[in-house]
């Protein structure tokens, strides 16, 4: 492993942790709540970094979905329906 993918990983670790940590903060995101949308998660979580030339925040958010998805295989977080919000387990 490089130097460079070992940062990366240390970072998506941060950014799951993040994320995990802003939902344990919201009521919304408990287990039994209504959950969050995605959209929501990121940029209330601070991880939108705003409109820009060829990245807008909506395309922003792909990177966010692979961290929500791997939050959900380690059985942190569910999504409550196939296209709804999603909250703590």
């Amino acid at each position: 492993m490089t130097k460079f993918e070992k940062l990366g990983n240390e970072l998506r670790e941060h950014a799951k942790d993040l994320i995990l940590e802003y939902m344990k903060s919201n009521p919304k995101c408990h287990p039994k709540q209504a959950g969050m949308k995605q959209a929501s998660l990121f940029r209330d979580s601070g991880l939108d970094c705003g409109d820009q030339k060829n990245a807008e925040s909506t395309k922003q958010q792909y990177w966010v979905v692979a961290l929500l998805r791997t939050l959900e295989t380690e059985g942190k977080i569910e999504r409550v329906s196939p296209s709804g919000p999603w909250r703590l387990r």
